[in-house]
Order: structure tokens, then sequence, then C-alpha cells
């Protein structure tokens, strides 16, 4: 990554400040995150989300 200052004068206190902005920066990912399996979330203990889906069937 190349980094060009156009106009004024930053300090060196600026410049390591935009540049610890920019590295902390997530990276961007071109795919996008997986769901965790089935087989992994059976073990998982079952939550409700309120009284609304107290209702509701459970998934199999």
């Amino acid at each position: 990554m190349n980094l060009r200052i156009d106009r004024g004068s930053p300090t060196p206190e600026e410049i390591a400040a935009l540049i610890g902005v920019i590295v902390s920066l997530p990276s961007s990912t071109s795919e996008p995150a997986q769901q965790p399996s089935l087989w992994w979330r059976s073990g998982l203990p079952v939550t409700r989300a309120g009284w609304r889906e107290s209702g509701l069937t459970r998934p199999s």
C-alpha cells in the first residue's frame, strides 16, 4: 500500500494515527461467512427469542 500526501504537511504523529486507523480496519472478504452446520447446532442448548416464538414448533 502506498500513501501519498497531496496537501498540507502532517506531523509524524498525524501520519502514525492515520496508519493506525487504516491498519485496524477489517479486511474485506470476497466470500460470505458460512453458517454453522446443523450437526454442530444440534448440540447447542435451545434458546427462545421470547413469548412470540414460544408457541412455534422446533426445527427438526
